[in-house]
């Protein structure tokens, strides 16, 4: 039964309704929607898919320690990579957590002196290959045609050359030429795979609406192609960098377990290696502490890897957007 109201007397609200003036009354909040969605930019769909990968955060994490430690360590260690101790070949104790070589050098500080020297090439060779690739696919990529063959065929002719063979030779002529040459010589053959991944995806990023858009507005080749066309090839870029720094950190190894690599009086991870070798049997603190070290590194960038590679996948469903 409907209430009435009787003349004169106002009538009551129901609980919850608004006012008659239907404005709430002063200091009441505004009532909020049911449902807000909030949009949320690449970078943080970007940065919430990684998160949500724990080994990829755990292993960076590691990483970062690692490099921390190679980069600080050594200055604050108590005994230097190059100085001699009394204690000879001595297995690990407290005074040497990873003994000493036959030298009298403590093994911990010499680590962290090849860790830094491993992991400055690492990302040298992935500073100049990355950007040599890059450069190079998005050439390719963007003009086609004869600008397209010419540098893939010479992209093609780089990556049918033995890698270590060249390494090797290239090495050795410059022998004493310090990491710096080390790196280059690394880069100069580690950019042809992300030059080939660039290569393809500006050939598929040219097509779209977007890119005949900013033609159509009078854009420039150069403008187009770092405006528009690098940006969206950033992730494939980014996971094949973390892929350049572990076979960079590999190649060194091989290198210098070969013996033109770092050289005396500096040294390396690999370096370390190649000398314990001779003494695993008898010192094995010597060989497994350094080849630890190179596995952890190795390990903890491709985990990374594959965890940004999950991240910047478009089909990828870890986290809602």
């Amino acid at each position: 039964m409907a209430e009435t109201t009787k003349p004169g007397q106002e009538a009551t609200p129901a609980p919850g309704a608004p006012p008659p003036g239907g404005a709430p009354p002063p200091g009441t909040a505004p009532a909020e929607r049911e449902f807000t969605v909030r949009s949320r930019s690449q970078a943080q769909l970007v940065t919430r898919r990684f998160l949500a990968h724990r080994l990829a955060v755990g292993s960076l994490i590691v990483f970062l320690a690692m490099v921390a430690l190679s980069l600080v360590g050594g200055r604050l260690w108590k005994y230097s990579y190059s100085e001699i101790t009394p204690e000879f070949s001595t297995p690990p104790s407290l005074q040497h957590p990873m003994g000493t070589d036959s030298i009298g050098h403590d093994s911990f500080a010499q680590i962290l002196r090849g860790a830094q020297k491993s992991v400055q090439i690492a990302l040298l060779v992935a500073l100049f290959s990355v950007t040599l690739g890059t450069l190079i696919g998005a050439i390719a990529g963007y003009y086609r045609g004869v600008v397209d063959s010419l540098l893939m065929r010479f992209t093609d002719v780089v990556l049918t050359i033995p890698g270590i063979a060249l390494l090797t030779v290239i090495a050795g002529a410059f022998a004493g030429g310090g990491w710096f040459l080390v790196a280059v010589a690394i880069a100069a053959l580690a950019w042809t795979q992300l030059a080939r991944v660039v290569r393809a995806q500006f050939l598929s990023l040219r097509e779209k609406e977007y890119v005949e858009a900013a033609k159509a507005l009078g854009a420039s080749d150069r403008r187009i192609i770092f405006k528009h066309l690098l940006p969206n090839t950033a992730g494939a870029i980014i996971v094949n960098a973390t892929i350049t720094i572990a076979v960079a950190i590999l190649a060194e190894t091989a290198l210098s377990f070969l013996g033109v690599g770092v050289t005396s009086p500096d040294t390396s991870l690999g370096k370390l290696v190649s000398e314990g070798q001779q003494a695993a049997q008898t010192r094995p603190w010597l060989f497994y502490f350094p080849g630890l070290f190179i596995i952890i590194i190795a390990l903890t960038i491709n985990f990374v890897g594959d965890g940004l590679r999950d991240a910047f996948d478009p089909q990828q469903r870890r986290v809602r957007a």
